[in-house]
């Protein structure tokens, strides 16, 4: 693969997971309301309010659309690089979980979702440079 295809399959990769992200995080924000509301009790008498919720449908949608996403960029990238990247929703998460649900968040869990913020980065940095020293091995053997 030439350089300039590694950085296109990198955007490429970039602009299918960024949606992946939000639609997984968007989509645990509305499972998590319309469980709130239909409560906890036992399995059986739980089914039926839970078949009828519409916000869970729209979050149990929102998650197949992030799952699709996410395979679909394992079809052409790196489970190395796939992997670690969503791991921005983990992000994503606590932070609509923060403005949407009005959860309190400890400042553990920020210095938390600060590290991982840092090994996201540092994951995108290592594909960058992967696509860099390709580029340069090609240019070494002619182009070949």
């Amino acid at each position: 693969m030439t350089s300039a295809a590694r950085g296109t399959s990198l955007k490429k990769t970039i602009l299918v997971l960024i949606p992946a992200v939000f639609a997984q995080a968007a989509g645990n924000v509305f499972l998590s309301t319309s469980m709130k509301e239909i409560g906890s009790s036992s399995w059986f008498p739980l089914v039926p309010r839970v078949v009828e919720s519409p916000t869970l449908w729209f979050g149990t949608a929102l998650l197949i659309v992030s799952f699709v996403l996410f395979v679909s960029a394992l079809s052409w990238a790196d489970l190395s690089f796939v992997v670690p990247a969503v791991s921005a929703e983990v992000v994503v998460n606590v932070v609509f979980a923060n403005y949407f649900l009005h959860e309190v968040v400890s400042l553990t869990r920020w210095t938390g979702v600060l590290l991982i913020s840092i090994g996201v980065v540092l994951v995108l940095r290592s594909e960058r440079r992967k696509a860099r020293r390709e580029g340069e091995e090609i240019l070494r053997n002619g182009g070949r």
